[in-house]
């Protein structure tokens, strides 16, 4: 059996309509999607294009069933989740080919990120019995004080195309922990593995209603439509900056709850007491992890001085000596991008770059043929104002300028209005602990190229958003606080 007729038998036409109070149903106008295969722009198959009226359709599933699910026993909450991550787990390969397809990310990758997906079932279903509120005798006498924490109600989900699983998972996992129903709009490139994993949560035990999903091309009027609407009441958003402005602004209407993961601009520090080892092991991790096209991806290698050429030669042969090719292939290394708008943007940082007087250790050249393809390219003598610098750039490449003095170093990782994830590699205790407090950034990996974890708290800070995702932080989001007065006994 090929690649598509398994993809056809994962997900014949039944299932690629719309989830709407438990039942697959077409469009309200019968229009599709069609989804792109980036390795060589053809058509892998479509997907129901859903209407405003059914957004709102999928609104009202999702409010109906919010009292009972809410009235839901927490130990019932979290063994659907349990049952989910098991399905999950069971169903890797088929999810990893799923995403692979529709997103070019090699099977090998694919299959971490459902790893990695499914622990946000596993995380979650433990914490769904944990959730708890206060007694306390009240400071000056006399009374008492007690906390209630509620589910927040209906939600709104808007998950990114780059990892299909895994963001859709960190947002379903904690709301069905909490109590909360949603309305889950994936990324229009690639709702295959939605609907994929909409199918196991229901054969999980997911009572209808509880998640609704709506594939559509018409994204902004989705979110406006449902967040106009006093009945939603959580918003949650991965995606780029100026999309989670607008949102944010749309929230202000019904005073919604709102969580925004936004851009990145990750820098990647190097000091000259690093193991150049762990760092170029770890720069590999950090920057080629989904071809970069990750907000956590490092976009900035700023390396202190006497270790710099060094490093840039070791990193060059890595960078140079991966596999480029279709993602469902034996030994690929680095798939294509998500589509053409992606390699041109790309294209467009590394020219400005080498316009600026840049070199190109490797690639820096647009790959014939055809896919959404662009070689892994290590840049130097990058300057300060180069786009390869100052912007987020979704791509396999690393730009490389350097530092002399510690002060210096996080004066230029923090040069940036972004402040989502930070690196950086130095055999220094007390460097680490001023690194810690001095870097704005909402996480910041020591000694290693991966700061995601289901058990941490996952989110940035300044412009690349706020909220957190993931760890014991991760449900508060979904959560009201209720206090009552009482009198003393």
């Amino acid at each position: 059996m090929s690649f598509r007729e398994r993809l056809t038998h994962l997900l014949p036409e039944a299932r690629r309509q719309l989830l709407i109070g438990g039942h697959w149903v077409p469009a309200a106008n019968g229009a599709r999607i069609d989804v792109i295969d980036p390795a060589d722009g053809s058509i892998l198959t479509d997907v129901a294009d859903g209407t405003l009226d059914d957004a709102r359709a999928a609104l009202d599933a999702a409010v109906a069933v919010q009292p009972a699910w809410a009235a839901t026993a927490p130990r019932e909450r979290g063994e659907i989740l349990r049952r989910a991550f098991g399905l999950v787990t069971t169903h890797a390969d088929d999810l990893a080919l799923v995403m692979s397809l529709e997103m070019g990310k090699p099977i090998a990758e694919a299959k971490g990120e459902v790893t990695y997906g499914a622990e946000f079932l596993r995380w979650f279903s433990e914490e769904a019995v944990r959730i708890h509120g206060r007694w306390m005798h009240n400071p000056a006498g006399g009374s008492r004080l007690l906390t209630v924490r509620k589910p927040v109600g209906p939600c709104l989900f808007i998950t990114p195309w780059n990892f299909p699983l895994a963001m859709g998972t960190r947002k379903i996992g904690p709301a069905i922990a909490a109590g909360c129903t949603m309305v889950v709009k994936p990324a229009a490139q690639t709702p295959l593995t939605m609907l994929l994993l909409g199918g196991l949560l229901a054969e999980a035990g997911l009572p209808a209603g509880v998640l609704n999903i709506v594939t559509t091309e018409d994204a902004a009027g989705l979110s406006s439509t449902l967040m106009a609407d006093p009945r939603l009441r959580k918003v949650s958003f991965t995606g780029s900056t100026p999309v989670g402005k607008r949102l944010v602004e749309q929230s202000a209407g019904q005073l919604q709850r709102v969580s925004m993961e936004l851009g990145g601009n990750a820098p990647f520090l190097v000091f000259a007491d690093a193991d150049l080892d762990a760092a170029v092991d770890g720069a590999m991790l950090a920057k080629m992890r989904n071809m970069g096209e990750a907000c956590t991806s490092a976009n900035r290698f700023l390396v202190e001085a006497p270790v710099a050429d060094e490093f840039a030669t070791r990193l060059a042969e890595r960078m140079g000596a991966l596999r480029v090719g279709r993602g469902q292939d034996v030994g690929i290394q680095v798939g294509p991008l998500i589509d053409a708008k992606a390699v041109a943007s790309v294209a467009a940082v590394v020219d400005d770059a080498l316009a600026r007087g840049a070199r190109a250790l490797t690639g820096g050249q647009r790959v014939d043929g055809a896919g959404f393809f662009y070689p892994p390219t290590v840049l130097v003598d990058v300057p300060a104002d180069a786009d390869a610098v100052t912007a987020e750039t979704f791509g396999p490449v690393a730009p490389i300028t350097t530092f002399t003095t510690e002060d210096e170093a996080i004066a230029l990782a923090n040069a940036t209005e972004y402040g989502l994830a930070a690196y950086a590699f130095t055999r220094d205790l007390a460097r680490t602990l001023r690194l810690a407090e001095r870097l704005e950034t909402g996480m910041l990996g020591i000694n290693t190229g991966i700061v995601s974890n289901p058990a941490a708290p996952f989110g940035g800070v300044k412009a690349s958003g706020f909220g957190r995702e993931g760890g014991f932080e991760g449900i508060e989001e979904y959560l009201d606080t209720t206090y009552v007065a009482l009198p003393a006994p």
